[in-house]
């Protein structure tokens, strides 16, 4: 089959079964976009092309696959970076095509002309340009192949615009090779298990710290198994929240900078800490030279250049979490290993209802954290929930409990403000029949809040509900604790009117002023069929604890009072 290097594009993405895309069109991608009319790939157009990597980014991680977006050359392409770097720190498999100025004026500063791969090779999994149409259908099988296997994360391709013009003999390979890249089986080795098998049956206080990577590798059924088999508390970090049902027995809560009390202070008693999953951020930790120094350390994950990056771990296993934690369960079974209770699990229900109570946030006017479990109480357990970044965020984390994977959206890693909006899209559009709300600050919100006409006119009806403080709330908090409320150009000011604004961009807007209030509008949401956006009036001292101070231990928590 002859056709067009665009064609070849387009027929290479429908044979990897990508059902939208997410882009703006430009200079750059003409042929590509006037090839994509005569598929049946939808197309969404987004605003920005941030967005429609956000958008790209919410879609993968709830459908398990690959996103795809798409921008032209130049600021285009260099619009994608944001989205880009936020799926490469939270390891989501998105594939951005980008267009490029003609072959024979690439380094010639032409019109619209960056060196995007350059750019985006270090916040990537892999970027290069395509040089011949006959390259494309390879370069499309081969992006989708990085991006969905090891540990998951972004590739780009460019393509340059005369390459899409250029006729091909079109086949399609589904065997495809990258000199020097490995896809990893996922096994654990058998002498790394044995030792952990040993540490593990000779603990008497084990925490279990699953992250992201247990979300990623669907491997929640066999955390809990093994975790009840151990008896072992498990906390997550904020990427791994989700992967266990947070009202489960063993759950006790998020950790690190915003964790709950009574999870950073389990790991502080732990005598057996394994961490499945996650790459010990700073965020997590804390100060890292106090991080589980009581403990002996098994770190479980897919990308052995995590092991021991940050941490220094006791047993390593490089492995695939779901296949680690079925033969950990497999060989305990063996050695007829099974606790049923212990004094650990009972000190940790006495930390559970011990600090319980203190979160429950006192004083005048609407609290963020009652706000957060009216929501809770309505929506469906299947409920999707995006967050942008800061104080709403946060939380969100502890106070808006989760109960199935791929349920929890946030930027993680990177903390990108304004990601709570397009990823919202992203994951209305890769699971339509499920409720999906944007939890969002008015400082995040506005970053992105053009997107609301993408939501608009593609008939998405996401809710998002911003809890404006009229300030960079995070930011602000942080000038009061540590800067002696030296409040530097945090204030936002009563703008915009976001009920105004929704209705600018042919939404539905409601402010609300009461909790009674906020129950009506939640409940009636359920049904919508247009983009809602809901604004809830919280004050600007509201502050999000506990905390531990950046640079700290973990059991240097500051806490009202």
């Amino acid at each position: 089959m002859r056709i067009s290097g665009a064609r070849a594009i387009v027929e290479a993405l429908r044979r990897e079964k990508v059902e939208v895309i997410f882009g703006i069109p430009g200079g750059a991608t003409i042929p590509f976009y006037d090839a994509l009319l005569d598929s049946d790939i939808r197309h969404i157009l987004a605003r920005h092309e941030q967005c429609a990597a956000h958008m790209a980014d919410g879609y993968a991680r709830v459908k398990g696959a690959p996103g795809v977006c798409s921008a032209t050359s130049g600021p285009g392409a260099t619009n994608l970076v944001t989205g880009l770097a936020t799926a490469y720190m939270d390891s989501s498999p998105v594939i951005a095509i980008t267009g490029q100025v003609p072959r024979n004026m690439v380094g010639k500063d032409a019109f619209q002309e960056a060196d995007i791969v350059g750019i985006v090779t270090p916040i990537t999994k892999y970027a290069f340009q395509i040089e011949s149409a006959s390259q494309i259908p390879d370069a499309i099988r081969l992006a989708f192949m990085i991006a969905s296997t090891n540990r998951k994360g972004p590739v780009l391709i460019d393509i340059p615009k005369d390459v899409q013009l250029e006729d091909v003999d079109f086949d399609y390979s589904e065997r495809i090779k990258l000199k020097g890249y490995i896809i990893r089986t996922g096994d654990p080795h058998p002498y790394s298990i044995k030792r952990a098998i040993g540490l593990i049956m000779s603990s008497e206080r084990p925490i279990i710290i699953a992250g992201g990577g247990v979300i990623a590798s669907n491997a929640s059924e066999e955390l809990i198994k093994f975790a009840e088999l151990i008896m072992a508390p498990i906390v997550t970090t904020l990427m791994g929240k989700g992967a266990v049902p947070e009202d489960h027995p063993l759950y006790l809560g998020m950790i690190g900078m915003h964790g709950r009390i009574e999870s950073n202070k389990a790991i502080e008693e732990a005598d057996l800490i394994i961490a499945i999953g996650t790459r010990f951020g700073d965020r997590t930790t804390g100060k890292l030279d106090e991080f589980g120094k009581n403990a002996k350390i098994i770190h479980i994950d897919i990308d052995p250049a995590e092991i021991g990056k940050n941490v220094k771990v006791d047993i390593p296993i490089v492995a695939d979490a779901k296949k680690a934690l079925s033969t950990l369960y497999s060989k305990l079974l063996e050695f007829g290993f099974s606790k049923k209770d212990s004094e650990w699990i009972s000190r940790i229900n006495y930390l559970k209802e011990s600090y319980a109570l203190n979160y429950e946030e006192k004083g005048e006017g609407l609290k963020p954290s009652k706000i957060l479990k009216i929501l809770r109480n309505i929506l469906p357990r299947n409920a999707i929930i995006t967050t942008g970044v800061g104080q709403n965020q946060m939380w969100t984390a502890i106070h808006f409990k989760i109960f199935e994977p791929r349920t929890f959206i946030t930027s993680g890693g990177l903390g990108a403000m304004g990601f709570g909006l397009p990823a919202a899209i992203g994951a209305k559009v890769a699971a339509p029949d499920r409720p999906v709300y944007n939890i969002d600050g008015d400082g995040s919100f506005l970053m992105t809040e053009q997107d609301l006409a993408t939501a608009v006119s593609e008939k998405i009806p996401i809710v998002s509900i911003i809890l404006k403080n009229r300030a960079l709330g995070m930011v602000r908090q942080w000038q009061c604790l540590f800067c002696n409320k030296r409040y530097a150009y945090t204030d936002l000011g009563n703008i915009p009117d976001f009920v105004k604004l929704a209705e600018a961009y042919g939404a539905e807007g409601i402010r609300i002023e009461s909790y009674e209030e906020f129950e009506v509008v939640v409940r009636r949401s359920l049904s919508t069929e247009m983009p809602l956006v809901i604004e809830v009036p919280i004050s600007p001292d509201e502050k999000v604890l506990p905390m531990v101070p950046p640079g700290k231990s973990l059991k240097e928590v500051i806490w009202y009072g």
